[in-house]
């Protein structure tokens, strides 16, 4: 498919790639995309107007992760990438997901329109145990994440923290955990079981470029009690905590987002237009 025939076909849905074909969707009359199966890889980000923040960062870590799950060759995967990146919408807000599936091997393109974005979260102050199988891969553990979100929403939050059985903070549901510590910006341990976040790294280079000081510590949920905390990702950003629901007696307390108007407004300014 040309990018002048993929851009005027583009709307909601799923579309496969293959060598021959390109990027097809569920129209096509001799290959239907596989609908349901579990993901083996996946990897998202916000496109608006055509404007992405680190695109360079995911394809690094969507090949990457390809290749360590026996996915297709790189030639392949350079090739999906240059079609997918041709078919994405350069105009209004969306939330596109690149897939590999797990058993039939597959990449694909899912377009989706971006949600309401947020710039604030609230947190479900029980830690809940992770539950993920691949935690250092985005993908396989897609489904059992949001049913775990739809646990959190019930009590009244918008995110949970997943934590290690020491109850170790790791990251939230779909976000890296960062918090400050008087002027030194903390986050989880490399060595913990964590995903390797785009957007975190990009505020990691941000600190260490500009002299603030970046340090791993293991803290427990109850260690970021009344501490600056954000809940950062590819769609949302930065995200600091306003409100911690639920799960505790007494209550935790939300610190105040001293940092984060300043540390969003500087990551408002990273998209770059998609080549």
């Amino acid at each position: 498919m040309t990018h002048s025939a993929t851009q005027a076909a583009v709307a909601e849905g799923l579309l496969a790639w293959s060598p021959r074909r390109g990027l097809t969707g569920p129209d096509a009359h001799d290959h239907v995309p596989t609908v349901g199966e579990r993901l083996a890889v996946a990897d998202s980000w916000l496109l608006r107007d055509g404007r992405v923040r680190g695109l360079v960062r995911h394809r690094e870590r969507f090949l990457g992760a390809c290749g360590e799950s026996g996915g297709p060759s790189l030639r392949q995967l350079v090739d999906f990438w240059r079609d997918m990146t041709a078919a994405l919408p350069r105009t209004g807000e969306w939330f596109p997901r690149v897939e590999l599936g797990a058993e039939s091997r597959e990449l694909r393109l899912l377009l989706r329109h971006a949600p309401p974005l947020g710039s604030s979260v609230r947190v479900w102050a029980a830690g809940q145990s992770d539950p993920r199988t691949v935690p250092r891969r985005k993908g396989p553990d897609l489904d059992v994440l949001a049913r775990l979100r739809q646990r959190a929403v019930a009590e009244g939050a918008d995110e949970a923290v997943l934590v290690a059985p020491s109850g170790v903070v790791l990251e939230g549901i779909h976000s890296s955990v960062l918090w400050w510590e008087d002027d030194t910006l903390c986050l989880p341990s490399p060595q913990l079981p964590v995903l390797a976040g785009v957007t975190v790294a990009l505020i990691q280079e941000r600190a260490q470029r500009t002299g603030i000081r970046v340090a791993h510590r293991e803290r427990t949920l109850a260690d970021l009690d009344g501490r600056e905390v954000w809940l950062v990702n590819a769609l949302h950003g930065i995200r600091p905590v306003t409100e911690w629901t639920g799960g505790t007696e007494p209550l935790m307390r939300a610190g105040r987002a001293v940092r984060a108007a300043e540390w969003r407004q500087w990551m408002e300014d990273l998209p770059e237009p998609l080549q």
